[in-house]
């Protein structure tokens, strides 16, 4: 099969399938995690009873018996950005710098040492993603920052550094320049179309079904068009929305069941793969624009950046989205 161009009508970044690199999705499947893991670690800073290695928990959620926590968010003991001091601009001859300002929580989602998201129950995620958007919508009161990144790095390649579930929340008091393209990219295609990029996307995407995964009243995950790595996915809310903060309480239950067919999917298909996610979301001031659609994109570590894709920034993907769409749909 011969490579092709595709690009994200989101970034307008363009992206390289390769078919002929590769055979069949099995290729990427990588060896299991560890499987002899306890449901407590006496060395692990986020078990239960572990609490004076942690820094100031921020917020948690007491089980169903009381007896522990369900969720917890704590400040990040090396936090990347801290609300000490005020939000400051410093020019100095040509160069621009300001105080880290911002702060960067750790999202612990479950006090079991071995439970993470992929054999959790729906009842369990659902607590979990109410976790995701207290903290989203706590960190967003501060009218100094200005985006909130929540993540999950998952395993060694995916820059994991302990094994307890747990994402991340960073909110910063600026915006990279990859966000704010984003938003220009979206709103050049509102400005010549009339329309949001991402409605006319899963639009097309249903109706055409070959990309799909799953869907319920409320979310769609598929495989994007321009994926940049194999077997990557998008939970997207079919309800144009620019804002994450703006979930409703049935669309939290519709997203806990979209992330349980998520992590089941690459458990049993990927054999548990290493994988990122992100939540991308608008930034300040811009909840309610029409061109904005937040949906959460998570990345299975099943391939390598070489040196093409980082002198180039463009990415070669040799798994093409609609073979991967079958393969995870099977």
């Amino acid at each position: 099969m011969d490579s092709q161009f595709r690009q994200n009508r989101l970034t307008g970044e363009w992206v390289i399938f390769s078919p002929s690199r590769r055979r069949r999705p099995m290729d990427f499947v990588r060896d299991l995690k560890p499987s002899n893991l306890q449901e407590y670690d006496s060395e692990c800073p986020f078990c239960p009873g572990n609490e004076q290695k942690l820094s100031k928990i921020a917020y948690e959620v007491r089980s169903k018996d009381k007896a522990t926590w369900a969720t917890r968010a704590v400040y990040n003991k090396y936090p990347a950005l801290t609300v000490n001091g005020r939000h400051s601009r410093n020019l100095s001859g040509p160069y621009l710098s300001g105080n880290g300002y911002g702060s960067h929580l750790v999202i612990l989602e479950s006090p079991r040492h071995d439970l993470q998201l992929s054999i959790m129950d729906r009842e369990d995620l659902v607590v979990v993603v109410e976790s995701y958007h207290h903290c989203y919508s706590m960190l967003a009161q501060d009218p100094n920052i200005m985006l909130i990144m929540l993540f999950k790095n998952y395993g060694e390649s995916a820059g994991a550094s302990l094994y307890h579930p747990h994402s991340q929340v960073v909110a910063s008091a600026v915006v990279p320049r990859f966000i704010r393209e984003r938003e220009r990219e979206e709103q050049r295609y509102f400005d010549e179309y009339g329309r949001c990029a991402m409605c006319d996307i899963i639009e097309f995407e249903i109706n055409e079904a070959k990309r799909v995964i799953f869907q319920n009243q409320n979310f769609v995950i598929f495989v994007p068009f321009a994926a940049e790595v194999p077997c990557e996915l998008w939970i997207v809310p079919k309800k144009h929305s620019a804002d994450f903060n703006d979930i409703s309480e049935v669309e939290k239950v519709s997203l806990a069941e979209c992330l349980e067919v998520v992590m089941k999917k690459m458990s049993n298909r990927l054999n548990n793969p290493d994988y990122n996610f992100a939540l991308n979301s608008c930034t300040r001031y811009k909840n309610n624009e029409p061109q904005l659609h937040w949906y959460l994109r998570i990345v299975p570590r099943l391939t390598t950046r070489a040196g093409f894709e980082i002198g180039s920034g463009m990415c070669i993907n040799p798994s093409l989205p609609e073979i991967d769409a079958e393969f995870l749909r099977g």
